[in-house]
């Protein structure tokens, strides 16, 4: 398959919205056909039952997915089951949960099933992942290790991921777990590597364009992109538990809406975007300007008076056009209606707190 075929990669920083806006999880719903789709959750990586998968099927169907599937081999003998394999050749969506990333490599990387996961990306699938679901799509990927700033020697393991996203290694929960000095020790150790750190409720969206992939910024916090080309490091004479020294990394960290070349590793420069209520208002403020200098012009009236003119002629938010208080109600109305409550709650467990 081209490589211009390729889906959507969407690799999420873990505990993700599921309650409110949800505008990840709504992205990926969306590009994988929405009412068309048929998703496939992975729950290798979670400890949890049932559960699990019903979490994601309620708010995916909630979103509008057409189909949601469950496929759950627990160990590499069930990863060759071709009734498993069988479940993917159809998906337009795939959702690997979070939990012991790992187990998740230990159980599907280099078996038909992973391989079967590949290859619906590369037929154009959508295939997302939260936090041990997003580690797994670079080609390596952290396998267990400790937080903190300073980047130590054997702070972390490393192991192989299903190569999604080539010479790279991806980490998760970035921000909020202090996980910069494990991943500049990777980056320091395997310099070849680009390391990506993404937030939670933070997603990378690898899109492919002309053979080349792009990473597109969706979320609440940032994707932090390490690159060490040109680096020096005492990695390879460090002794155990040191700290490392690691000189001339480029750092990129790129908000929501921000895109990067992987191949390139540079900024692509994006055209600002306004917000249609700050269209809105400069376009008011613009006639009220012009406003202002017609009658400057066509009176003796001060620029102070014409303002207070124009206040009282602008309408109040909330008033009716009388100067009723179309807020207010009546102490019956209130009574008549219940105060509700969210009774929903986010369920990201792990060995290191992540979603399974």
């Amino acid at each position: 398959m081209p490589d211009h075929a390729a889906g959507p990669l969407m690799i999420i920083g873990g505990a993700e919205d599921k309650l409110r806006r949800r505008t990840i999880l709504k992205e990926f719903v969306t590009r994988s056909g929405g009412a068309q789709a048929r998703i496939v959750v992975i729950p290798v990586a979670s400890s949890l039952g049932t559960e699990i998968v019903e979490l994601y099927d309620a708010v995916f169907t909630k979103l509008g997915a057409g189909q949601v599937v469950a496929a759950r081999p627990s160990s590499r003998d069930e990863a060759h089951d071709p009734d498993l394999v069988a479940l993917l050749e159809d998906a337009t969506g795939i959702f690997m949960t979070g939990g012991n990333q790992l187990k998740l490599s230990g159980i599907v990387s280099g078996t038909p099933f992973g391989d079967a996961i590949v290859a619906a990306h590369r037929r154009g699938a959508v295939v997302a992942g939260t936090s041990a679901g997003a580690s797994i799509q670079s080609s390596h990927m952290v396998a267990f290790g400790v937080g903190g700033a300073t980047p130590k020697q054997r702070m972390t393991q490393v192991a192989a991921g299903l190569g999604l996203v080539g010479s790279a290694v991806i980490d998760q929960h970035f921000e909020q777990r202090n996980r910069y000095g494990r991943l500049l020790m990777i980056v320091s150790q395997s310099p070849q590597l680009l390391g990506i750190g993404v937030d939670e409720d933070t997603c990378a969206v690898v899109d492919t364009v002309d053979g080349r992939q792009r990473l597109r910024v969706l979320g609440r916090g940032a994707v932090t992109i390490l690159d060490p080309a040109r680096m020096t490091t005492n990695a390879h004479e460090a002794a155990r538990s040191t700290p490392l020294l690691s000189s001339g990394v480029m750092l990129h960290v790129l908000p929501e809406g921000a895109v990067f070349d992987l191949g390139d590793r540079r900024l692509v420069p994006q055209d600002p975007v306004l917000d249609a209520e700050e269209v809105q208002g400069l376009a008011e403020a613009e006639h009220d300007l012009r406003t202002m200098a017609r009658d400057i012009a066509a009176s003796d009236a001060s620029p102070s008076t014409l303002r207070r003119r124009m206040a009282r002629k602008r309408p109040v938010p909330g008033l009716a056009p009388g100067g009723l208080d179309t807020t207010t109600r009546s102490a019956t109305q209130d009574s008549s209606h219940a105060t509700s409550h969210d009774t929903d709650h986010d369920t990201d467990h792990d060995t290191e707190g992540d979603a399974r």
